[in-house]
């Protein structure tokens, strides 16, 4: 059925009424905060495969654990992966939702997971880069492009 009488639904929301159709214009960047989100969910299971070899092969890494930057065995920066790895997936599955808590947190975890492979990049240079540069992007995507996604 079509309205012939020329007023729009916005229209017709009565005087004090709050319209909730109303808001900003949602813009084709707000596909940068999925795509954040999309991105935590794989940095953070890099991150678990990451802790995985570390916590059961770590002969697998360039060099022991007393040439890294930081000296701890590996068993712990096995865990430190782990834990990077799961809260970035969680996080990950929030950004993707549009939860404010869950950019807060994907722009402090992923500079933490950042400055974690930094300090671990003498064991494994190639895939701590790549894993730096997908944290950079995240942020990035969470800072510049977040506060649309509560709009969509």
């Amino acid at each position: 059925m079509t309205d012939v009488s020329g007023t729009s639904q916005r229209d017709r929301v009565r005087p004090g009424a709050v319209d909730y159709t109303s808001g900003p214009d949602v813009t084709g960047w707000v596909g940068w905060l999925v795509f954040a989100g999309v991105m935590a969910v794989m940095v953070g299971a890099f991150q678990v495969v990451q802790g995985l070899v570390a916590l059961f092969d770590d002969g697998f890494y360039a060099v022991r654990s007393n040439g890294l930057v930081v000296h701890v065995n590996y068993n712990a920066w096995g865990w430190t992966h782990l834990i990077i790895g799961a809260l970035l997936i969680l996080t990950g599955i929030g950004l993707m939702a549009g939860n404010m808590a869950a950019r807060i947190l994907g722009v402090a975890i992923a500079g933490l997971s950042a400055l974690v492979n930094l300090a671990f990049i003498t064991a494994y240079p190639i895939w701590s880069t790549i894993v730096i540069a997908l944290d950079v992007i995240v942020i990035y995507a969470i800072i510049v492009h977040g506060g649309e996604a509560k709009h969509a």
